[in-house]
């Protein structure tokens, strides 16, 4: 049991100022040792007593959740698992499965889910994911859910999960081994770099599926932080010797909630995540493209879609564009972000098979797709990159820095005009859609964001080749540390 001094009753709004824990770019995220079992209680009830306000669930109905391979995941279903029985509801338990698979079941179902992952962050923090019935939590609901008054009994009572059901997990295994060639990857040989990612086995058991021998590579039993747009140099030097070692063709990964994927060239080196999305959308034969503004912009300077959003960083604001232009009676919609995660907006039908919309970031497609082209076109990956145009991108962070310090040293451009300028030449255009992104008359790209699920100070660059766009990013550190010492 969690014991509790007395009855008492608390907005969700006192709760994050008192706490620090709120709402980042997508879910909630914190230290896990934050995020008591108190703080996870009172959020989901906060949750739920929402969707009961705006009739997204009643009383009776069912809630599915699922977790990430965290040590701290099992401790906080549990107190999630508190929350929805005592809010008159009941638990599908989903196990431990991709947050992609999770969302693929409750939206199938019109049924909410919670997904306990903290994503890509470090293994000391964790973080909570809150689906609506139909679509993940928008930046227009965290308002409405912080301003719920949760009244907490003297005793939380423990729940005991229910057994896990291998429905959801088959389902999305299922959606991908209907709708592409059965025999798509037959004679090759797919090298699976596990870690810890929570979708390592599910990855397995598709490209077997699909024809493919797999093998699997370096499985851990403890997590492993694996961010997509920041591929560590220790992996990146760890691809080629793998290929060698193993004599795969390909191999294919993904970050901890394997919502974010990861695949690398014929030579062992891991593409560029943000230019993943683009490959994915020509090959499903994509009109209308939604990305985040820190996007490669290689996807402006090609004409294979009809119509180009851009938004801030995050799937809530991707989501919303797509929803946008759903309304405005737009077609073939798909979204994807920097991190490589692709969100179909729309069903999807190519030679006579369909895949249905499925709008919150997922992995798989994303590998597949990009298997499938390379395949079907009988063209190496490396070739289907190299007639991108010729925009390349680095980035990196530094980390705990708080992220009020972060968004102070980029309040104001004319102070730090000079140094940007001394160091990367004449500023032709500035956007602060979010963070500050500059354009240099030189055609290069700095973009300085503090993140929004963690306290570390990112930074994004692009330039017309991939030494000039590192060079550019380790200036821009040097100029980050500078700004915040």
């Amino acid at each position: 049991m969690f014991l509790k001094k007395a009855v008492m009753k608390i907005k969700l709004l006192d709760l994050k100022e008192k706490t620090g824990i709120g709402f980042g770019t997508s879910g909630i995220r914190g230290l896990q040792k934050k995020l008591t079992d108190e703080v996870v209680y009172m959020y989901t009830r906060g949750f739920l007593q929402y969707l009961m306000e705006i009739g997204d669930v009643k009383t009776g109905g069912k809630v599915a959740i699922a977790g990430d391979l965290r040590e701290s995941t099992d401790r906080i279903m549990a107190a999630v698992a508190s929350a929805i029985v005592d809010s008159g509801l009941e638990i599908e338990n989903c196990g431990k499965i991709p947050t992609p698979a999770l969302a693929f079941y409750g939206f199938s179902r019109h049924m909410p889910s919670v997904m306990i992952t903290g994503s890509h962050i470090p293994g000391d923090r964790n973080g909570i994911k809150f689906y609506l019935s139909k679509r993940e939590v928008l930046k227009e609901d965290e308002p409405k859910i912080l301003e719920q008054i949760v009244e907490v009994d003297e005793v939380i009572k423990k729940v005991k999960l229910p057994a896990v059901s291998e429905v959801a997990k088959d389902e999305y295994i299922c959606r991908y081994i209907n709708f592409f060639d059965r025999n798509l990857l037959k004679g090759k040989l797919i090298g699976v770099y596990g870690h810890s990612a929570v979708g390592r086995d599910i990855v397995c058991e598709t490209l077997e599926k699909l024809g493919a021998e797999v093998i699997k590579i370096d499985y851990s039993g403890k997590f492993v932080a694996i961010d997509t747009e920041e591929i560590s140099e220790e992996i990146q030097k760890k691809c080629p010797n793998w290929m060698e070692k193993y004599m795969v063709n390909y191999i294919v990964s993904t970050d901890g909630d394997s919502d974010r994927p990861m695949i690398c060239d014929e030579k062992g080196n891991w593409l560029r995540s943000d230019i993943l999305g683009i490959l994915v959308a020509k090959y499903l034969n994509i009109d209308t493209i939604v990305n985040p503004i820190s996007c490669n912009t290689a996807v402006d300077k090609i004409d294979a879609f009809d119509k180009k959003v851009k938004t801030k960083i995050g799937s809530p604001y991707v989501i919303f564009a797509m929803e946008e232009l759903q309304r405005q009676n737009f077609r073939n919609i798909a979204g994807y972000e920097a991190n490589g995660g692709f969100l179909l907006g729309t069903k999807v039908i190519r030679d006579d098979k369909w895949l249905d919309a499925l709008p919150t970031r997922d992995a798989v497609i994303v590998l597949l797709s990009i298997l499938a082209m390379s395949i079907e076109n009988k063209r190496s990956i490396q070739s289907l990159v190299a007639e991108l145009p010729r925009r390349f991108t680095a980035s990196n962070s530094i980390k705990d820095i708080p992220t009020e310090i972060s968004l102070k040293s980029i309040s104001d451009i004319e102070l730090i005009k000079n140094d940007l300028e001394d160091t990367f030449g004449k500023i032709y255009e500035v956007n602060e859609m979010d963070g500050t992104r500059i354009i240099f008359e030189n055609g290069n790209i700095v973009h300085f964001r503090p993140s929004r699920n963690s306290p570390e100070f990112r930074e994004y660059t692009e330039s017309e080749t991939e030494q000039k766009a590192k060079e550019l990013s380790q200036k821009a550190i040097k100029l980050i540390r500078k700004w915040t010492k």
